[in-house]
Parts: C-alpha cells; structure tokens; sequence
C-alpha cells in the first residue's frame, strides 16, 4: 500500500515554543484516519503543513511523493475542510459549491446536490449569515463531494446537532465504500466517530503519543472498581498497566491496560470487584493525563 502522506523529524517552532517536535508518520491509501488530541497539542499545525499553509521549521514531508508547498499536482489533489474557514463576504452556498467544482477534479455534483438536500442547506443564501451548524454543513458538502485522494476534515461537525452528524457520518462511509480515498478526521467526539476511524494517531504537546490501528486499541484497557483496599490489592503487581486511579471515599477505580482474561476475571471476582470495559476515548484521556503529569514531573 503506497503512502499518501511521509513525515519524518517533523517540526514546527514558533519563536522559542515547539508546536510540533520532531513527528514522524505515515498516511497509506485509502484509510480512515483519527487525528486525535487536546486543543493546542498541534493537531492543527499537522495539518496546515500537510496543506502547504505552512511550513516546517525542519524536518521530510512529502503528500504524494512530493512536496506540498506551491506545487499544483499535489494541491489539487487535496482538500481540507477546516472549522474556521473564512470565505469572500459575497458568497453564497450556491458560489461555494460552484468554486469547489472547479478546484476538484473528482467533483460530483449529483451528490453534493443530494448532501445539499439532506443537511437542508438554502444555496442563495450568504456565507456569512449562516449559522454555526449550516457553515460546518457545506464544509462538509464540500469534503464529500471533492473525492479528493486525500481529504481532511478538521472538527467539522461543531454546531451540527446529533441528527446531522449522523447524517455526514453515514455519507463519509458509504462514499468511502465505493470512492475509497485517504481520509483524516480531527475530532473530540472520538466514541461517536471511532467506528468509522481504521487508524488512530494520537497528538499530546505537540508530540506523536499512539500510532496503532483502531482495533488494536479497543479493548485494550479496562478497569476495576469496588472498595479502595480491595483495589489496590487487585493493582499490587500490575503497577506498571495502571494508566489511571481514583478515589471517592472509601471507594476507588484504577484503569489498567490489558486484556479482561479469564485470570483477571477471576482474580476480581474473588475480591467483589467491578470489571468494565475501557472505551476507546476514555483511554486516550488517560494516556494524556497520564503523559501531562509524567511531563509535569519531569519538569520539576
């Protein structure tokens, strides 16, 4: 499987601060990818210099075996679809729509009209009197349509209510299915979206902290909880699988990876405790918090 995207010592400083420190990755063909992390972790720098809207301090990049910056053949084989899109103040949806016809070679638009339709999107309409949710509705439009090799969507469903999200959700896999192209979504509803996600890159203080496959991840993780004392006798020896603990009185959880075997399901059921899966965005929270505090104590 050929790369669409190469990126190796990636790094993107900003005076003295590193947004991105020396990242290395890779994007295959035709995959789902989760491009995952907090606000400022430097999912968005990724991003723009995948782009060409900016450029690495340092660093190999390459879209498409080449390099992005000023070169058409790449560029014109990307789309990215960005939360904050600024448009002309004179554009409509309809203006919109007919530009991305004539950026994207793949354009349909059979079936941006059916998207049009669907997220009920009024075409004469001005961009800038949108609503918050119709603005992330034609990105969208825009994304799906464009059957761009390599689209990336940066939070694109902020204002979209669940019905509409479901709406592009279902549209993205179906799409995919039958026009497979690399697609990279940024998201913080990472639960609601993980079913769609193959791959999973994790971005924390501008660092890579997970690049595994999607289903390597689920159901690596679960957690015990009961009383405190029988926690941490369940915890002795598996210090190191302890991702994540808490307290509430005389009660306590610990999240631990791993595997629920049938050993573990014993040793727990002798001690009266609670065993539960780990979702897939609940263990990427631990692993940040977790790299947070390991950075924070580090620093001291």
């Amino acid at each position: 499987m050929s790369q669409v995207v190469y990126a190796k010592g990636l790094t993107k400083s900003y005076g003295g601060f590193d947004a991105v420190k020396d990242v290395s990755f890779a994007l295959e063909e035709n995959r789902i990818y989760g491009l995952l992390g907090r606000n400022g972790a430097g999912k968005t720098t990724i991003m723009n210099m995948i782009t060409a809207q900016t450029f690495p301090t340092r660093g190999e990049l390459k879209v498409f075996g080449e390099e992005p910056f000023e070169n058409g053949r790449v560029l014109s084989r990307v789309c990215i679809v960005k939360e904050s899109q600024k448009y002309p103040d004179y554009f409509s949806v309809r203006d919109v729509l007919e530009t991305a016809a004539m950026l994207f070679p793949n354009w349909d638009r059979a079936f941006a009209a059916s998207l049009v339709e669907e997220f009920r999107l009024p075409v004469k309409r001005k961009m800038k009197k949108l609503s918050r949710g119709m603005l992330s509705s034609v990105g969208i439009v825009v994304g799906l349509a464009s059957r761009a090799p390599l689209t990336i969507f940066d939070e694109p469903y902020l204002g979209l209510d669940a019905v509409a999200r479901k709406i592009f959700y279902d549209r993205l896999m179906e799409d995919y299915t039958e026009h497979p192209r690399t697609v990279v979504l940024s998201t913080h509803l990472i639960d609601e979206a993980s079913p769609l996600l193959e791959h999973l890159l994790v971005i924390d203080g501008g660092r890579i902290l997970l690049d595994e496959d999607a289903d390597e991840l689920r159901g690596r993780a679960y957690s015990v909880a009961g009383t405190a004392s029988k926690v941490e006798a369940f915890a002795s020896g598996r210090e190191d699988q302890v991702i994540a603990r808490e307290t509430f009185g005389s009660l306590a959880s610990a999240t631990l990876l791993g595997v629920m075997d049938e050993g573990t399901r014993r040793q727990a059921g002798s001690l009266n405790l609670e065993l539960a899966s780990v979702s897939v965005q609940q263990l990427i929270v631990h692993l940040t918090q977790e790299n947070t505090q390991r950075k924070a104590a580090n620093d001291r």
